[in-house]
């Protein structure tokens, strides 16, 4: 038997697989796919919907109907927690009762609305547990074993059509490719057995624990037979509700059969392909389409978005920092994790729920501004609309309609900020909560959104210590898709309001007199007045941010504190790249730690390696984090040298290489011996035809830096300067310190090289910029590295650095990292864009040590996308300063 797994783990196949299913965009356009496919199909009943009567459906709805619905609903979803209480019994897991409950309720409601094949659910759920103590390698083993159960009381379910027990009608008559599918989900229910059974599934899934026993078998199926026993009997009570002559047999069918299509979907909840089966079953039962779509609006709002809200203010008060904390560690490399859970890559992919009771908030917001558009664009009840008009004066009501619509737009902006943990927001936001209970309620007196609005807004109240942030990077372009969807939903409210309202106030007796909140004109200047308020926040919250002042650049008073500094204490190779001025200087540890930086989005990227006392790093970095999370910011180290890895191992970062530093020991250089001999031709030569070197040092005349700038000129022919790592040709900048020239036997300068200090006693030299003349003959910059390399060793320096080798090294061991063996193949074949090999073999000329120089990044960054952030950071256009 481990003969055969090992080879179905070196089958290609599963690879391959393994591959596409980690792209997450394939994962999205599959059920995407499947949605706009039903779309398609279902055109014409869709076409037949009529909103406005739809929304008539609904409002007649008892109270008493509209309660009994709402507790079965709430019971349904609490039997799904037999499942967690299974493992918990299962697997012996020493977890209370409630925390058992609670853990389920979220993991469960998060999960029908998210979805993913189960994969949010199994996230939430190691998240939960952790707080608990239960390890992430306890529930890798619940959660698989929890997966196959699921679906097994549906195939109980298609047993019932199959025998006849349940009645689907005339669907399969006229969609026969439904046979097929509850045939399907029928046959999973004995191969589900026969695996639960299996000495292999005991193996994989069960840790060699020996075999699933038949009690537990029972137990799953009777659980997982309970809960989508419920969710149909819950289904049942609403059809009942809304279209009265229907029969238990008859709808009982139509649902599981509408189930198993939204399973085969794979879209969350079974959205699209669930829909269009029961409206096809019940018209082909006689009822209208629009009594139809009452009912499916009704099951999805008690069954999934109810108890979604519940799990949105239990998680928001259950989960804080301490579940990012958790969070963090879930996935660890050591973990030894199944061959189909790597596949999955679970739990990783959801790092983010780690940080669910602040994202929880932030969605509670969202929906509290949807759910005042939607009251404001919907007619209140008749009987209270005639109450409003007895107690409140006519123009309270408009203004009260007009500021719902208003703040409704503006919690949806707000929204993004509370889900980021910034203050303003949190203050923003539990003010607008707060005005917007008073407006709804003084509109038409629904005090349900009013009484929804306070909730929201007591969670946010007793979360606020979570709410520290200063600020948030946002892109342009977020901002503009903010404006989109502001928009969007803009519309929506102006379409839903003016589809909605023809026919609903003919009772009323003052009729015409408000007749202005629900005509089709009025909804459209509450929409763009909503709209354009929404703007305005949006705008002040785009030019007013605070984090703006996080990416300054250092100043002369901050260069004229660096200088002293380095009196102090040693700088290393990158040091003198600070003098540029585009970097930010972070002073901790009572200013003597130096950390300089730079905004790469919503990055802060560190310039090799933090300067000051080795020991008192640690704490630096501590301090330097806490900053930069002021702002939802990551840290990054660029150029990290060996010494200081261990130091950011301890705060949690990967490491990808970035290539090498190519080191010269002047104490052992020379030109003697057969290998340097090309050198030492080369030296002779320009010699003996009169070129003359020099090393000038600040401050330079005007004459000088014209001809320098010049040569520079015609080296860059265009191109636009780099930047961050690497300096450029500015006046401020190059009289920071020496500067080699390579003059021709005319006089004229043809080639020069900027020299960087290493500010560590004299012990270390570095070359910065290097340019020359077009047609300068061949040899020029080997001659200039060698009278470089002797100048320096006759100066008293040490170490002479050549600069990096891009990618050298990178990924040539078998167990290196996917990442790095990818650099590895741009290295070996990327020599079109740029000359990694031919830089690695210049430099070898002049026999260096190499020293690996790494990225440390968090585990929660993208590489790809870091990686694209480095570039542009890099190719950032730089601007000249006055001296």
């Amino acid at each position: 038997m481990r003969g055969m797994k090992e080879r179905l783990e070196r089958y290609k196949i599963f690879r391959i697989l393994a591959s596409i299913y980690r792209i997450k965009a394939v994962r999205l356009l599959i059920p995407i796919a499947v949605i706009g496919l039903v779309y398609w199909e279902g055109q014409k009943e869709l076409r037949q919907i009529s909103l406005g009567r739809t929304f008539g459906e609904l409002r007649r709805l008892t109270v008493e109907a509209a309660v009994e619905i709402f507790l079965l609903s709430l019971f349904s979803v609490a039997v799904m927690s037999l499942y967690d209480f299974m493992i918990r019994r299962h697997f012996r897991l020493k977890v209370g009762f409630w925390s058992t409950f609670r853990y389920a309720w979220i993991a469960n409601t998060f999960n029908n609305i998210i979805g993913f094949a189960g994969l949010t659910g199994a996230g939430l759920r190691t998240i939960l547990y952790k707080r608990s103590g239960i390890s992430p390698v306890l529930m890798a083993s619940a959660v698989v074993f929890l997966s196959p159960v699921v679906v097994t009381g549906l195939s109980i379910l298609s047993w019932g059509i199959i025998a006849g027990v349940f009645s689907v009608g005339d669907l399969f008559t006229e969609h026969r490719w439904l046979i097929f599918a509850v045939w399907g989900m029928a046959l999973y229910l004995p191969l589900f057995v026969l695996m639960q059974r299996s000495s292999l599934f005991a193996k994989w899934f069960n840790r060699g624990e020996g075999r699933t026993p038949w009690s537990t078998v029972g137990v799953s199926l009777s659980a997982s037979l309970l809960e989508w026993a419920c969710a149909a009997l819950t289904f049942w009570l609403i059809a009942s509700s809304v279209l009265h002559d229907v029969t238990f047999r008859e709808i009982i069918g139509m649902y599981a059969v509408s189930a198993i299509a939204g399973i085969l979907s794979m879209a969350p909840g079974g959205i699209g392909a669930f829909d269009l089966t029961v409206l096809l079953g019940l018209e082909q039962l006689g009822f209208p389409s629009d009594r139809a779509m009452a009912v499916l609006v009704l099951f999805r709002l008690f069954y999934y978005i109810v108890p979604w809200l519940i799990g949105l203010i239990m998680s928001a008060f259950e989960l804080g920092n301490a579940a990012k904390r958790a969070g963090d560690k879930i996935y660890d490399p050591d973990f030894p994790l199944n061959v189909w859970q790597r596949i999955w890559r679970w739990p990783g992919q959801f790092r983010f729920l780690s940080d669910l009771g602040v994202w929880a908030l932030g969605k509670l917001v969202l929906v509290s501004g949807l759910v005042l558009l939607l009251s404001a664009a919907t007619p209140g009840l008749l009987y209270r609309l005639k109450l409003s008009e007895e107690i409140l004066s006519m123009p309270l009501m408009r203004l009260s309609h007009l500021l719902s619509v208003m703040i409704g737009f503006m919690l949806i902006v707000l929204s993004r900020g509370i889900s980021l943990r910034i203050h303003r927001a949190y203050v923003w936001t539990g003010i607008l909560l707060l005005a917007g209970a008073v407006f709804t309620f003084t509109k038409a007196f629904d005090f349900e959104e009013a009484i929804f609005l306070l909730i929201v807004g007591i969670a946010l109240w007793m979360s606020r210590a979570r709410f520290y942030r200063v600020g948030a990077p946002v892109e342009a372009r977020s901002y503009l898709l903010w404006y989109v969807l502001s928009a969007v939903i803009a519309f929506l409210y102006y379409w839903i309001g003016s589809h909605v309202h023809h026919g609903w106030l003919k009772h009323l007796p003052t009729a015409d007199r408000i007749h202005w909140m629900f005509g089709p004109r009025p909804y459209a200047i509450t929409a763009l007045i909503g709209l354009a308020g929404a703007w305005v926040l949006l705008t002040m919250l785009l030019l007013l941010r605070p984090n703006r002042r996080i990416a300054a650049g250092a100043g002369p008073e901050e260069l004229d504190k660096l200088r002293l500094f380095l009196k102090n204490h040693q700088g290393n190779l990158l040091t003198h790249m600070l003098f540029t001025g585009d970097k930010s200087f972070f002073w901790a540890q009572d200013d003597e730690v130096l950390i300089p930086y730079a905004k790469a989005r919503d990055k802060l990227v560190v310039l090799g390696d933090p300067l000051g006392p080795l020991k008192r790093v640690p704490e630096a970095i501590a301090e330097f984090q806490q900053y930069a999370d002021q702002y939802a910011m990551s840290v990054v180290f660029y150029q990290a040298t060996p010494d200081y890895l261990p130091i950011y191992h301890e705060y949690g970062y990967r490491f990808f290489k970035l290539g090498e530093e190519a080191l010269v020991h002047l104490d052992t250089f020379s030109l003697t011996g057969k290998k340097n001999a090309d050198l030492r031709s080369v030296r002779n030569r320009f010699e003996r035809e009169g070129y003359k070197f020099e090393v000038v040092s600040p401050p330079f005349d005007d004459v000088l830096l014209d001809e320098l700038r010049a040569v520079s000129d015609e080296w860059i022919k265009g191109r636009r300067e780099k930047g961050y790592s690497l300096g450029w040709f500015d006046k401020a900048y190059l009289e920071q310190a020496p500067v080699a020239i390579l003059k021709a036997p005319e006089g004229n300068i043809l080639a020069f090289a900027s020299l960087a200090p290493g500010y560590d006693e004299g012990r270390t030299m570095s070359i910065d910029l290097m340019r020359h003349h077009s047609g300068t003959p061949n040899g020029t910059m080997d001659y200039l590295f060698v009278r470089l390399l002797e100048w320096c060793k006759e100066q008293g320096y040490h170490i002479f650095n050549l600069g990096n080798a891009p990618l050298s090294s990178v990924g040539e061991s078998k167990s290196a990292l996917r990442e790095e063996k990818l650099a590895a193949l741009v290295f070996q074949y990327g020599g079109h864009w740029y000359g990694f090999k031919g830089l690695r073999r210049y430099k070898e000329k002049f026999a260096p040590e190499w020293e690996p120089r790494f990225l440390a990044y968090p585990a929660w960054v993208s590489l790809p996308v870091l990686t694209v952030d480095l570039v542009r950071l890099v190719s950032r256009r730089v601007q000249g300063r006055k001296k």
